[in-house]
């Protein structure tokens, strides 16, 4: 049977799924105010014209459109389609989108993609919850993708995936200022070169000694963290991450145990 899948946002993750789809097997309708669609993707006028007849609709556009599209696409659809987020949104929005989607009698899907999409396409790993979760899997599944499904309603896999990106992209920001600094005062190699070999270090015993060691030190390392930011200051480096740094140390002081 020929499944019909409608993208939403032709950005660089939704050509490319849209892109994969179309390779697979499935009919692929795309819309994208500033992208057309090419290749094997149909281009369509609107967000209503192309989930229009879709079994699937993926909406790949942003966070701040993702109510917008669903509002827009959701009333021209067939009482049996399913429509899935796949934008980097709060619980929250994930959460009215499934309310409105109830509305409508159109289950919605929340699904968080784990990784980067370039180099891996449709095969991204993602984690999926909300209304219809199953159905939108064994969905993707027939064309290629690794989905996981969550018991829970839509917002569970933004929660994790968001979860996540507060230990993951903060350790990169924090990266990122400290090889700054080390650039502005004479030491980057010595710096790179330490981070990788801690990295390199890291065992399943990490997070617990991390937990424990800022709780037993929170005052010393606050204290620390406060001189660490006046220094990146006089290097002219914007202290952003060493000071929040200092703030949570602070904040873990005066918590209870």
């Amino acid at each position: 049977m020929t499944v019909v899948v409608a993208v939403l946002g032709l950005g660089e993750a939704g050509s490319l799924l849209a892109r994969d789809l179309a390779a697979a097997g499935a009919v692929v309708r795309g819309y994208d105010p500033a992208v057309r669609a090419s290749g094997d993707v149909t281009d369509t006028g609107s967000e209503a014209d192309a989930a229009a007849g879709a079994d699937l609709v993926l909406s790949v556009n942003s966070a701040k459109a993702a109510v917008g599209a669903l509002r827009a696409g959701i009333r021209g659809m067939r009482p049996d389609a399913m429509w899935a987020d796949l934008n980097t949104a709060s619980p929250g929005v994930k959460a009215e989108l499934a309310e409105i989607g109830r509305a409508h009698g159109i289950p919605v899907t929340d699904i968080a993609m784990m990784a980067p999409v370039p180099g891996k396409g449709l095969r991204v790993p993602m984690l999926a919850s909300g209304g219809a979760a199953e159905r939108v899997a064994n969905t993707l599944r027939a064309f290629g993708s690794s989905v996981e499904v969550l018991d829970g309603p839509a917002g569970l896999a933004a929660t994790k995936k968001l979860l996540r990106s507060v230990f993951y992209k903060g350790m990169a920001t924090s990266i990122v200022e400290a090889l700054e600094a080390a650039r502005a005062a004479g030491h980057e190699d010595w710096l790179r070169e330490h981070i990788a070999a801690e990295l390199a270090r890291a065992d399943g015993t990490i997070v617990e000694r991390i937990v424990t060691g800022t709780r037993q030190h929170a005052v010393r390392r606050g204290a620390e963290m406060g001189a660490a930011a006046q220094m990146l200051t006089e290097l002219g480096v914007p202290p952003l991450m060493a000071d929040a740094s200092r703030a949570v140390h602070e904040r873990v002081v005066t918590e209870k145990p």
